[in-house]
């Protein structure tokens, strides 16, 4: 027998959670969850049906054992970067884990969380339902005083116990900040109970309608309230992109003078006005007449890190309405945060599709078609009405028109094409994104190649530090300017771009030895000589640029026996089946090898660990699916990726064939990661 606090009515839960803004579930001994109030759409969507499975039983599934060993509450970061604490509780006579909490409290948490879905293990699932009811806040005090009401609430019971197993987890003891709980909610009530009564009412429609809106529609409904309730008419509302800020939606000389932030989310101005509470002025260079303006920034941040802010070149009453403004935007950050994120995913997860038909489109096209493949495939995904992709002849030193979509005979065969802005882009190896050519004094007269818009879209095509080319796009169909969702477009399939033309310039080589030098000859595979250079090259690209990249290692199991058994040109036709699926199995940009024997590698630019996983274990069950002459097939996989502890390209290798030799000891058909390998060696 144990004695437990009995769980609270649902009446109070529902009390607790509406109050506390965050979620609380109970969970029985079976793992299954039988209430769940304000849960985190996370949760939601990684147990659709309440039954805690996987990575989620390892944590909230085991969540009562460990409180009952610990004979109090726990506290835990789960696998999806949640602050969680759990109470063990009676409820009618059964024990079970009262979890509180499931929210971010901590910003790389939750930025771990967006990259899980838009490139990782979550990507297959729906970021709206995902990302729909995101919690989070910036102390663990909330969740330490839910526990303690908790407590309050409920009354001691006896409760039978059978034996409880050891924990499976280190439990975390966390120790209560010293803030009383009144403080905390005063954080968020205060801002309001201080508003004019006819400020009120705004506030609050805008507070409780915001989340059902996407980011710009919220930021515009923010920035209507700071303008007509401050009396600012020179406004701007900032988002962080790239550790930068970047204007939204503006009015008065915020929107008209095209004034640029030079000063960045993580300069310790800002970082410093957020740990104040308050804004940073910024005073502009005073012009000789002596005049000069001043820009206040009030950052919006989300656990001590910028993520918007609200700029103007007004000036407040007083500094008490400044300050109070700027509380009253950060009791939104955290919603506005969510929307940023469902915004950004949603663009991600677009861009994924389309660079996937995309290298779909091109991947079987080789010779002359596939240059203007290239060139109409890329200016379909743009709108770009003209598109042109040139390639520098190394020779001469001089561009050659490989194909174009739009454009005039005239155009096609000009003696030296590109040399009022290709060149600029190939030598400087940056995208460009020109709303004007004309401001840009790139064109005296947009008549003159009788383009219909001022706009322009250029990058070049490079595979590694080697430039091959620009691809250059003009006369969006929509007759507006490019934007930031077309650079991200063209920066997603210009990798794609490049290996395509890599992969054709391999065909092209002049001689037949040189490509088979770099050719298995029995599964028509590159060989080891081949993807050891690219690895070379990926690696120090990674280290350049901190892209993300995995390189696998696959070793067909018991084939020794296979050949002895049914002799070597049998062994022979089933490494070719073997190398046949992987090339089916593979996307476009990665690069498959026969390393050695019956041992193949396969490297992933461009891809983080948990992706890598996923694409290993569909070339191990499509393998072992594979019909054989003479008895099944199975393949054992090592991954290893990228990380700031493992980036070379002897290190990798290594990484990848140890991960390969635990999948071999665990009884072979598996796949291995040597980042888990790691985690548990220090468990």
């Amino acid at each position: 027998m144990a004695r437990l606090k009995e769980v609270p009515s649902k009446f109070e839960l529902s009390e607790l959670a509406d109050s506390s803004g965050l979620a609380i579930s109970v969970i029985d001994r079976s793992g299954i969850e039988t209430t769940a109030l304000n849960n985190n759409s996370i949760c939601r969507s990684l147990n659709p049906d309440g039954e805690l499975l996987g990575k989620c039983n390892a944590f909230c599934g085991k969540a009562l054992d460990n409180s009952l060993n610990a004979g109090r509450e726990v506290g835990f970061t789960c696998h999806a970067g949640l602050d969680c604490r759990a109470l063990a509780m009676s409820d009618n006579g059964k024990p079970v884990a009262v979890v509180v909490g499931r929210t971010f409290t901590k910003s790389e948490n939750y930025r771990r969380a967006a990259s899980l879905a838009a490139s990782g293990e979550w990507s297959s699932m729906p970021v709206s339902a995902m990302f729909g009811n995101v919690l989070l806040t910036g102390s663990s005090v909330a969740l330490e005083k839910i526990v303690e009401k908790l407590e309050r609430l409920g009354r001691e019971v006896e409760v039978e116990m059978s034996p409880i197993p050891k924990p499976e987890i280190e439990i975390e003891r966390f120790e209560p900040e010293t803030i009383e709980f009144a403080e905390v909610i005063e954080e968020f009530i205060e801002p309001i109970a201080v508003l004019p009564k006819d400020e009120t009412s705004d506030w609050r429609s805008l507070y409780s309608s915001i989340l059902s809106k996407d980011y710009r529609t919220a930021c515009e409904m923010l920035l209507d309230y700071a303008a007509d309730h401050y009396g600012l008419d020179s406004v701007a509302i900032l988002a962080v992109r790239k550790e930068k800020f970047i204007n939204v939606t503006a009015r008065g000389q915020m929107a008209s003078s095209g004034i640029r932030i030079g000063i960045s989310p993580t300069d310790e101005r800002i970082v410093a006005a957020i740990s104040d509470g308050d804004a940073l002025v910024l005073s502009e260079r005073r012009s000789k007449n002596g005049d000069g303006r001043t820009l206040t920034i009030l950052p919006v941040a989300v656990a001590s890190d910028a993520t918007a802010a609200i700029a103007t070149l007004d000036h407040f009453e007083n500094d008490e309405r400044r300050r109070q403004l700027l509380r009253l935007v950060n009791t939104v950050a955290g919603r506005l945060e969510i929307l940023r994120l469902r915004a950004e995913l949603d663009g991600r997860d677009s861009i994924e599709r389309s660079v996937k038909k995309f290298d779909s489109d091109i991947r079987n096209t080789s010779g002359d078609d596939l240059w203007q493949q290239l060139a109409a495939n890329s200016a379909e995904l743009l709108q770009a009405e003209r598109a042109s992709l040139l390639l520098m002849d190394e020779l001469s030193g001089k561009f050659k028109v490989a194909a174009s979509v739009g454009m005039t005979a005239d155009g096609m065969h000009e003696n030296d094409p590109g040399r009022r802005v290709a060149h600029t882009i190939f030598e400087k190896g940056r995208t460009a994104l020109v709303p004007d050519a004309i401001k840009a004094g790139l064109l005296d007269n947009v008549d003159e190649r009788g383009y219909r818009t001022r706009s322009f879209l250029s990058t070049p095509i490079m595979l590694d530090d080697r430039k091959i080319g620009v691809l250059s796009f003009t006369d969006k169909a929509t007759s507006t300017a490019f934007n930031a969702k077309d650079l991200e477009m063209v920066e997603a399939i210009a990798p794609q771009i490049a290996v395509a033309i890599d992969r054709e310039e391999l065909r092209a080589k002049a001689g037949e030895f040189e490509q088979l030098s770099v050719t298995d000859a029995l599964t028509g595979l590159l060989n080891r000589r081949y993807i050891e250079q690219r690895l070379d090259e990926e690696v120090k690209r990674s280290n350049r640029h901190g892209y993300p990249m995995s390189f696998l290692l696959l070793d067909v199991d018991h084939f020794k026996s296979y050949n002895d058994n049914f002799g070597h040109p049998a062994g022979d036709v089933a490494l070719k089946l073997v190398a046949n699926v992987i090339k089916d199995t593979l996307r476009g940009a990665d690069v498959a090898a026969r390393f050695g024997g019956e041992e193949f590698a396969i490297l992933l630019p461009q891809t983080v660990d948990e992706e890598a996983a996923a694409i290993a274990e569909r070339v191990r069950r499509n393998i072992e699916a594979t019909e054989f002459p003479h008895r099944e097939v199975t393949v054992s996989i090592g991954v290893a990726s990228c990380s700031s502890e493992l980036c070379s390209t002897n290190g990798l290798v290594d990484a990848a064939d140890k991960a390969l030799y635990d999948a071999k000891h665990r009884g072979r058909n598996g796949v291995r990661m040597f980042a888990e390998m790691e985690i548990e060696r220090f468990e």
